[in-house]
């Protein structure tokens, strides 16, 4: 590289030193500097002996990396992540935060939660699998037997046996790659030609979830990936789970449709035979959904099969949410003769609402902050724009509302571009309440929850995101899930055994 570039290395060289720094010819910026660390979150824990040492590692790792990123011009979290990936893979802080045990993924949904390499290689293999293309080019699949029925020509081709496809092809991998895994993912070698702008990106999106639908949702399958998921997250050394899911209906071979509490004690059945052949998995709960574009009429039912979920599996239904782009979706307000259902019935229902998850300000997707607030929403998913709304932040903050922070899904349906202008960088360096989690990370081409805190704790966090915040962001995810006050203790002491592991490993540094 140039040498001008020596510049910003040494710059911020000196940054990382002054801050680093326990002594000063400055007393009142030692004490604004010292007010400023304790407001961050995580600034107000005291590490032991051990983290301390532990810390000094890794900010080493971490400044080392700063100071490269500086004087070569590659950050890979003002990166977009779909070319970064490589990059953030090879990082050393990387592989810490891997090991790190990061307690639970709060904000995650069904469709989601599998590398979609396993879709492809696993799932699509298996015997009576059928596919078509929508008039738009969408695959959709079906398993079936003898063969699913004809569709209306409007809605689709002829099925077509995909193992009868693969057998007549001279490169079936090109086809799994190029065909089938580009069906299931976002991810593209130019993203910013790819996908110009939020529409388009939104559009490819949804997209995949309609071709998603026809294959986990075969009986079968629909077991498997939800063990898989859970077996991905736990690799990734996450113990708990809570998935937004809107419990498509899960059909047999024959056509057999199953019912909704049929597919919530699928997923008991799957957490329980999962937690019986891993140590210290704590389990998973399900906060049930719809989308924000249907009408009023459809969201009160949605409401109220809630209500009756959470009433038949108290354990295992946390709550409800509405999912879709807000941008061009309902707002919260639109639906609030459906969301006062439980309250005009005496019943608690949590909402965990998506809310703020655009960069417009004042229109009616913004606005569902407010709205979040008022309908005492347990968390905020997203809460982008939250930083634009003093009142709310400050009336959240009171109430200890904490935000989903998911800074990959951010940067990919393009909100934001650098990390280190995310919005959620002022709420860490205040010390709002938040968690990180991944949204749909097999979309994105992630797995768990390892690349989202790497973006934030090198991107959102800066130089001064230290262990102490790291620390705190896995306690929070475990505090502000929906687990129960007892339920909480035991994770808590799960997660705490693995997290003195995680440091006693740390601190001793490579062998």
């Amino acid at each position: 590289m140039p040498a001008p570039r020596a510049l910003p290395s040494l710059l911020l060289a000196l940054a990382v030193s002054a801050l680093g720094s326990a002594a000063s010819r400055d007393p009142a910026r030692d004490q604004l500097l010292t007010r400023e660390k304790a407001m961050r979150v995580g600034g107000l824990l005291v590490l032991e002996e051990e983290e301390q040492l532990a810390d000094q590692r890794l900010r080493a790792l971490k400044e080392a990396e700063m100071l490269e990123a500086a004087q070569t011009g590659t950050f890979p979290p003002s990166m977009h992540f779909f070319q970064a990936k490589r990059l953030v893979e090879r990082s050393a802080v990387f592989r810490v935060l891997q090991k790190m045990p990061k307690g639970a993924a709060l904000h995650v949904h069904d469709f989601g939660i599998v590398s979609m390499d396993w879709l492809v290689k696993n799932v699509t293999y298996r015997p009576h699998c059928y596919f078509c293309h929508t008039r738009k080019g969408t695959m959709l699949f079906r398993f079936a037997h003898p063969s699913p029925p004809k569709p209306e020509p409007a809605e689709c081709s002829e099925w077509v046996l995909l193992e009868k496809v693969r057998k007549g092809l001279q490169n079936v991998t090109e086809f799994d790659q190029s065909s089938l895994l580009r069906s299931f993912t976002l991810v593209t070698e130019s993203p910013q030609v790819t996908y110009a702008n939020q529409d388009m990106v939104w559009a490819k999106f949804q997209t995949i979830f309609l071709s998603l639908s026809g294959l986990v949702n075969h009986a079968p399958v629909f077991r498997d990936y939800i063990f898989r998921g859970l077996e991905e997250f736990y690799q990734d050394n996450v113990l708990y789970l809570e998935l937004r899911t809107t419990l498509f209906p899960v059909y047999e071979l024959n056509g057999t449709v199953h019912s909704l509490e049929w597919s919530v004690r699928t997923y008991e059945e799957v957490a329980r035979a999962f937690a019986e052949k891993h140590p210290g998995f704590i389990g998973i709960k399900l906060i049930y959904s719809d989308h924000r574009f249907k009408n009023v009429s459809c969201i009160k039912k949605s409401v109220q099969t809630a209500m009756k979920l959470r009433a038949q599996f108290p354990r295992m239904v946390a709550g409800f949410d509405l999912v879709g782009r807000e941008d061009t979706g309902h707002s919260l307000y639109y639906y609030r003769e459906a969301l006062m259902i439980p309250a005009l019935h005496g019943v608690k229902l949590p909402y965990f609402f998506h809310a703020g998850e655009t960069d417009w300000q004042g229109t009616a997707a913004d606005g569902n902050l407010l709205d979040a607030l008022l309908l005492n929403s347990t968390r905020i998913g997203h809460g982008f724009a939250l930083s634009k709304h003093p009142a709310v932040w400050a009336d959240s903050w009171k109430k200890d509302i904490p935000v989903e922070v998911c800074p990959i899904s951010n940067q990919v349906l393009k909100l934001v571009s650098d990390m280190r202008n995310h919005p959620a960088a002022v709420l860490m360096a205040t010390g709002y309440p938040m968690v990180i989690s991944s949204d749909d990370p097999a979309a994105f081409g992630a797995k768990g929850l390892s690349h989202d805190f790497y973006e934030a704790f090198m991107g959102i966090g800066g130089v001064t995101a230290d262990l102490r915040t790291l620390k705190q962001l896995a306690m929070n995810s475990l505090k502000y899930s929906a687990l129960s006050e007892g339920e909480k203790k035991v994770a808590m002491e799960a997660w705490e055994e693995r997290w003195h592991k995680f440091v006693a490993e740390l601190a001793r540094g490579p062998e």
